[in-house]
């Protein structure tokens, strides 16, 4: 059994194991740039700040503390970069007992509430209404629940 256990293990390392070098193959770039800035804190109380910038343009900043509930992390910081497509992109976030609350001209918007509701959403409401008001749950008379689909030409 132990055997069996040893080889089970063996193989797994085996696997788990990178198939390539960092920069050699694998579809990574071996270009290497430089560290601009590489600033990190942290106390015996649970807070740290991280505050990193490459010679490329990538930035980022972190820092959290404690003060969540029963001792969660609450962090606070931003990170930018250039896209590919040579897009500045600049993120501010905000990370506590809400999730992870990013915050970037970027980033898709939903459609202001209330929104206009299309005609066959209130007729299928105004139809449950009335179904209501009689007590019943009949077919309408084309043989499916609720008003006819609407018509588009």
């Amino acid at each position: 059994m132990k055997l069996i256990f040893a080889i089970t293990t063996l193989v797994a390392v085996a696997f788990a194991a990178p198939q390539y070098g960092y920069g050699r193959g694998g579809g990574g770039s071996s270009e290497e740039i430089a560290i601009i800035r590489d600033d990190r804190d942290r106390d015996d109380f649970g807070r740290y700040s991280v505050n990193v910038e490459t010679a490329n343009g990538i930035e980022l900043a972190d820092a959290g503390a404690p003060e969540g509930p029963k001792g969660a992390v609450v962090a606070s910081g931003f990170f930018s970069y250039t896209s590919p497509e040579g897009i500045p992109v600049h993120v501010k976030y905000v990370a506590n007992e809400n999730g992870f609350q990013p915050q970037s001209d970027l980033l898709p918007v939903a459609p202001e509430f209330p929104h206009p509701i299309p005609q066959f959403v209130l007729d299928q409401i105004a139809f449950a209404a009335e179904e209501d008001r009689r007590g019943s749950s009949s077919r309408s008379p084309s043989g499916s629940y609720g008003p006819p689909p609407p018509r588009y030409n």
